[in-house]
């Protein structure tokens, strides 16, 4: 074990101290008990031996899962859905190989819910840590609605989101931000597989480590200090059901491919944007003769947390450098590039692990955009206090990937 970084873990917690809202109102049982939990899931999940059993048995079943998500983009685009390292094989394109298996992974997801597998499971969760950590039903559902679907999870709770307090709509934002959607996850594992044969286990711990790390972290930035009207109640996870399971699989489907397509229009703009900033941004960084652009300038900002958590210092510039990338263009090309390192052997194992578990997020500037505006458009009487902590969330997100990155450097072995 790495047990330097420990430092690092309580590094974090501490800087979000220094940045909460009320530092007198702090939940400390909250606080500990998940900053102990996550230690004791990620040593089971990363150390036992029964625990890397469930780990190997995880990766094995969602590889092949892609596998079988895959047939259906050979047969719509032949060759150019055939994946790297395979006969025929253009190399890895992402509109063809990556993105087509979230079509495959929501019809899933959606007959999980339509037999209510899904449903006991959140429901599970969100009992354990509404009577335990002592937080809402509300914002406990959602949190954990958050792994399995995206910014759909706020309409689980839709009768209570007029009266979340300013701290639980914080964290229904945090929570948005901190964890992938179970079908986006599939577009990961399709970059990185090939040259990281153990990404999809490790993207299910992080999303595991991630719903109570979002939490712990919003609820020190904006703790709560009135009584939200579900503390100490059960909710039942309330989503429509369809009709039948060939209603499911249609309905599944659909909403996968809106996915798709609002990806695509993402990348396809804020690529384009990002490149037009970053080439005034060199021009005027040319006229001066220094080297910098706008994702050198976000790398920059996540150094020293990366060399907290236990990053190799000479991996650090690298890891950095990717953090930053996925603040403006998303955890999809993060991931990519990610897969590129690997594959030209610039950068450590660990370094690869801590990488994979901190970009497990939607936490970036076009997913503020997202989840904030889908939010408002529910409860637009919340507009102005979405917008005052907004970027608070971002922050806590961002604190929670790095401190899921921490903990998986702490339990790594080479």
């Amino acid at each position: 074990m790495n047990w330097y970084s420990i430092f690092g873990l309580f590094g974090l917690v501490f800087l979000a101290f220094l940045m909460s809202e009320k530092k007198t109102k702090q939940n400390f049982r909250l606080i500990f008990g998940i900053f102990f939990l996550e230690l004791i899931l990620g040593y089971f999940l990363l150390k036992q031996q029964w625990g890397l059993w469930i780990f190997n048995l995880i990766n094995k079943i969602i590889i092949r899962l892609v596998d079988i998500a895959s047939e259906g983009s050979k047969f719509l685009f032949g060759t150019l859905a055939i994946p790297p390292g395979m006969e025929g094989s253009f190399g890895f394109i992402l509109f063809f190989q990556g993105l087509p298996t979230i079509v495959f992974f929501s019809a899933l997801i959606s007959i999980l819910y339509y037999y209510q597998i899904m449903n006991k499971i959140i429901e599970f969760f969100a009992f354990l840590f509404n009577k335990v950590f002592k937080i809402s039903g509300a914002e406990s559902l959602v949190a954990f609605s958050n792994i399995f679907v995206g910014i759909e999870s706020i309409l689980t709770v839709r009768p209570y989101i007029l009266t979340m307090t300013r701290s639980e709509l914080h964290t229904v934002l945090t929570s948005g931000f901190v964890t992938v959607a179970s079908n986006v996850m599939a577009v990961y594992i399709f970059s990185l597989r090939e040259v990281f044969p153990e990404i999809a286990g490790h993207l299910v711990v992080a999303s595991i480590l991630s719903a109570p790390a979002g939490i712990m972290f919003s609820k020190i930035l904006v703790p709560e200090t009135e009584v939200p009207l579900t503390m100490g109640k059960e909710l039942a996870l309330e989503i429509p059901k369809n009709n039948s399971l060939i209603e499911a699989i249609i309905q599944g489907s659909q909403d996968g491919l809106k996915l798709i397509f609002g990806i695509t229009a993402l990348l396809l703009s804020m690529i384009g944007l990002v490149t037009l900033v970053d080439v005034l941004i060199i021009y005027i960084s040319n006229f001066f003769e220094i080297n910098f652009s706008l994702k050198i300038l976000f790398g920059y900002l996540f150094y020293p947390f990366l060399w907290m958590i236990g990053v190799p210092t000479e991996d650090v510039t690298k890891i950095s450098l990717l953090i930053g990338e996925r603040l403006i263009l998303t955890e999809v090309v993060s991931y990519q590039d990610l897969a590129l390192l690997i594959k030209e052997n610039q950068i450590q194992q660990k370094s690869v692990v801590i990488a994979s578990y901190v970009l497990c997020g939607f936490t970036h500037f076009p997913s503020l955009g997202i989840f904030l505006g889908g939010i408002q458009a529910i409860i637009p009487e919340k507009t102005k206090v979405l917008s005052q902590i907004s970027f608070k969330a971002l922050i806590s997100a961002t604190l929670a990937d790095l401190f899921t990155g921490g903990i998986a450097s702490l339990y790594f072995s080479s």
